[in-house]
């Protein structure tokens, strides 16, 4: 007859496989009635952004050797309506305000965030800002951010009970433009 290292290893087989069956039905459940419902698409869109800039000159934030560095700060307005996408299967949804910039020393583009939040409930999912600041200073590698394109984009991760995250981001990006730094003229010297 069998030993009981051999039942128990058999039992224990049995359970993996019905769970990993069992996970596999959840996630693909899910993600069906995800995208039959048009969650993807309608119901991250974005309504009204409308960023206004703060920029300042700092020696503390993002400086190195105490060389000044330009500091961004956004104030915005919001609405968009996630309550979509969320499921029986959705523990929470991250929602985080970006921006993408091309950064002129590089080939590469730049993304930054500026704000987010975690959202745990459908009735929260409705989100109406206004007048919102930005959670975070932002500075990049060169010393200043003048004359750059802001490109905002709202961006989603679905979290869920069990299965893997869902990435997506909302409709309707903005585009804002940082005005350059006027030079100061230089100082004439007094004649005697």
């Amino acid at each position: 007859m069998f030993s009981l290292s051999q039942r128990f290893q058999t039992i224990s087989n049995t359970a993996i496989t019905v769970g990993v069956v069992i996970i596999a039905f959840i996630v693909s459940t899910s993600w069906i009635q995800l995208y039959f419902h048009d969650a993807f698409h309608n119901a991250a869109s974005i309504a009204n952004i409308k960023p206004k800039l703060n920029m300042r000159t700092s020696r503390y934030y993002g400086s190195t050797n105490g060389k000044p560095k330009e500091n961004i700060k956004v104030n915005f307005d919001l609405e968009t309506d996630l309550s979509s996408l969320f499921n029986w299967n959705t523990k929470q949804i991250f929602v985080y305000l970006t921006a993408e910039y091309n950064n002129t020393k590089q080939t590469t583009s730049n993304e930054i965030t500026f704000w987010d939040k975690i959202i745990t409930n459908p009735n929260d999912a409705i989100l109406n800002l206004t007048n919102v600041k930005s959670k975070y200073n932002v500075w990049d590698v060169s010393e200043n951010l003048s004359g750059k394109d802001l490109n905002f984009k709202l961006n989603w991760n679905i979290q869920p009970w069990v299965g893997p995250l869902i990435n997506g981001h909302a409709d309707g990006d903005i585009v804002l433009s940082i005005p350059k730094k006027k030079k100061k003229p230089a100082k004439k010297e007094n004649e005697a």
